[in-house]
């Protein structure tokens, strides 16, 4: 039987490579999306088919660029020929004073968060409503909920956005495709292991369960959501921060 194929935006590292291991240790072939990180993504690749037997698809693309999703999608199709879920999870974030924001790195912002989101989506949903199968789950925050952060107003509006956007895509393809959204709050990650000590804890301390998430647990309710069991879960907007202190 043929293994089944996620792909997997921004995954050489961090979360995204968290959700490759926790779909590989699955069974499932794996797309590894990246833009900067090559060494990273050939060795988590050269990591997952040794430890799991399975085949994994590295591929260098900026999200936002249809060029680059164009030929994304020509390479997972002559080597997999499908995907069965698509997990949008790359995104970037530039934290700055509100004065010091500028046009340039705000649109940055929306074009890889948004458009990058759109656009994988379009392409891989098309392949999707043919087959009349498949998931799509998209990862956005909580900071595009309610925990807003002034320094990164531009990641929260495009988390917001990633949030209506989900909304949209689960009517544009239902019923034969659900669309999630997962909100994750603080995560321990490479990103946020130069945080200063001080912040982390005043955060920690805002948490009902008193710490940040481990990027596994976040990549434990993406892939539920790929399965059988979430099979009637559609169209949902999922927090997963420890619960916040009101």
């Amino acid at each position: 039987m043929d293994k089944k194929v996620v792909l997997i935006t921004g995954s050489s590292i961090g979360l995204g490579a968290s959700i490759a291991e926790k779909f590989a240790s699955n069974n499932y072939n794996v797309v590894i999306n990246y833009l900067t990180h090559e060494k990273e993504a050939l060795k988590l690749k050269n990591n997952l088919e040794e430890k799991y037997n399975i085949e994994c698809l590295c591929i260098e693309a900026d999200i936002s660029k249809d060029e680059d999703i164009k030929y994304m999608h020509k390479m997972v199709m002559n080597t997999f020929h499908k995907v069965d879920v698509l997990i949008n999870n790359a995104s970037v974030s530039y934290d700055s004073e509100f004065d010091s924001k500028i046009k340039d790195i705000f649109m940055k912002i929306l074009e890889i968060n948004v458009y990058g989101t759109f656009n994988v989506t379009k392409i891989f949903g098309t392949d999707m409503l043919k087959r009349k199968a498949g998931r799509i789950i998209n990862i956005a925050s909580t900071n595009g909920i309610d925990t807003y952060y002034e320094y990164g107003l531009d990641y929260d509006a495009s988390k917001a956005a990633v949030i209506n956007l989900t909304h949209n895509l689960a009517n544009h393809y239902a019923p034969y495709i659900n669309v999630n959204c997962v909100c994750p709050g603080w995560i321990d990650t490479p990103m946020n292991k130069n945080m200063d000590e001080e912040f982390k804890k005043q955060e920690e301390a805002k948490i009902l369960i008193g710490r940040f998430a481990k990027s596994e647990e976040i990549a434990s309710l993406v892939y539920f959501l790929s399965t059988d069991e979430a099979s009637y879960i559609n169209d949902s907007i999922i927090r997963i921060d420890g619960g916040r202190k009101c």
